[in-house]
């Protein structure tokens, strides 16, 4: 059948979720990564429940039509990204929550629902989805799952796949799969909730998530923020820390690039103070005991340490480092990186950024959630007409890839692999896991619709 009798029978079926408007899809070739496909997508699909996910994906599988997942469009490695050809599947519309059981500690909630919104709600009933990525007040909790994303306190609470018990998904040909338990525990057959999370759309689409709560945090918190004479000894109080057994619910780290960014931005002077700056926050019944703790550490390894139980004072000192994006966002087009190291290796990986920002000529401004070793180096670089990486920043950024596998790291510690990543895929997996993997998509999409192109390197 032909392109339009395709979009004839979808229009049929999903009547004015569809929309074929130029302007609609031109803002679909594009995410918060800055790449850019160039090239409308074929259609809209703004789902308004499970029944518009489950219609269009029978009609694009029965028609070979590539199908891109969508939620709010933050993601980072381009992995929502549309192009010619594609139907752009959206779940921003479904953002209802469908049920909050206070006795399970759990939330029963559409895919479009944004993070911060989901916790505004949840707060009235004392309750906390933990998960919080820096784009919590833009991404929803089904991108969220989508790229198992992280954040500021996951070091202590978790990331997304600790906080989510089941899901509803589905499949390229439409059929819809119930996933996990409303119970804290189950072990029945293989766990196919917990590899649909993280999956970035490439083996089905989720339309309702059962996620774990947690009773809001009380008692003291206490926030310090340490200046430090080099990144190396930041880098070595942080992995003390974490050596010591404490387990703040925030330890980030920002080097000299970073906090002369956000001088720029915000008018302040901390790269006056040191070369770089560590945030810690403890909380819970032991915060006071482990923030003692935590600032001998850091006076031993050079740091100039103040702490505030302030709540508000401990929310300016978060303000400083929520402002680091929008500082580099100001100074250029920014290609956001996101790896990981074992949290021993922090120094070394810190000393590899620098010595190659000065190989290359380049600054790397860095921010890290040192207390699980996840770090994101920022490369900025003016806006190419082509709307591509520059060849100097991919060469950099192999770099330090290739340094982060040899101490042990990861790629991608959140963010996915989408389309930026996949090149380097083979690298981390090797090619025979890589190769299981895609066996694995081909069972859950025979023909390959969904999310085409994103994380699985094209096959040779």
């Amino acid at each position: 059948m032909s392109t339009e009798e395709a979009l004839a029978a979808l229009r049929s079926a999903v009547g004015a979720a569809l929309t074929t408007d130029q302007r609609r899809l031109a803002a679909l070739t594009t995410d918060k990564s800055g790449h850019d496909s160039r090239s409308l997508p074929l259609a809209l699909v703004t789902a308004r429940g499970v029944e518009d996910v489950q219609a269009t994906l029978r009609i694009a599988n029965d028609h070979g039509i590539p199908v891109v997942p969508r939620g709010a469009g933050t993601g980072l490695a381009g992995g929502a990204i549309a192009s010619a050809g594609d139907i752009v599947l959206s779940t921003l519309a479904m953002d209802r929550i469908l049920e909050i059981s206070a006795a399970d500690e759990l939330a029963v909630i559409e895919p479009g629902i944004i993070n911060s919104k989901l916790n505004e709600v949840l707060a009235t009933h004392g309750l906390w989805f933990a998960p919080d990525p820096a784009s919590k007040a833009i991404s929803t909790v089904g991108g969220n799952i989508a790229t198992n994303a992280g954040g500021l306190l996951c070091a202590k609470y978790g990331v997304t796949r600790e906080a989510v018990l089941g899901l509803k998904v589905v499949l390229a040909d439409g059929t819809l799969l119930s996933l996990g338990h409303r119970s804290v525990k189950g072990v029945t057959g293989l766990d196919l909730t917990a590899l649909m999370i993280g999956s970035e759309g490439t083996l089905g689409v989720i339309v309702e998530a059962t996620v774990k709560l947690r009773v809001l945090p009380s008692g003291p918190v206490a926030t310090i923020g340490a200046f430090f004479p080099s990144i190396t000894a930041a880098a070595g109080a942080s992995a003390a820390i974490t050596a010591a057994g404490l387990r703040p619910a925030a330890l980030e780290l920002l080097d000299a690039a970073a906090l002369r960014a956000i001088d720029a931005h915000l008018s302040l002077d901390l790269s006056a103070r040191g070369d770089s700056w560590l945030l810690v926050q403890t909380d819970g019944a032991a915060s006071a005991a482990e923030a003692r703790a935590a600032i001998e550490i850091i006076r031993s390894h050079g740091g100039d340490a103040e702490i505030t139980t302030d709540r508000e004072e401990g929310e300016r000192l978060f303000a400083i480092r929520r402002a680091f994006h929008p500082a580099l966002e100001a100074r250029g087009t920014v290609l956001i990186e996101d790896i990981a190291v074992p949290r021993s290796a922090l120094p070394q990986i810190f000393a590899a950024i620098v010595d190659i920002g000065d190989r290359y000529g380049i600054e790397i401004p860095t921010v890290a959630h040192a207390g699980d070793g996840n770090l994101h180096p920022n490369f900025v670089y003016p806006a190419q007409e082509s709307g591509g990486v520059p060849d100097q920043i991919w060469a950099a950024a192999d770099e330090l890839f290739v340094t982060a596998l040899r101490l042990g790291g990861t790629l991608t510690g959140e963010h996915g692999v989408g389309i930026l990543k996949r090149r380097w895929l083979a690298d981390e997996l090797g090619e025979a896991q890589l190769e299981i993997q895609r066996q694995i998509k081909r069972v859950f999409d025979p023909r390959g619709i969904l999310n085409p192109g994103k994380v699985f390197a094209p096959e040779s």
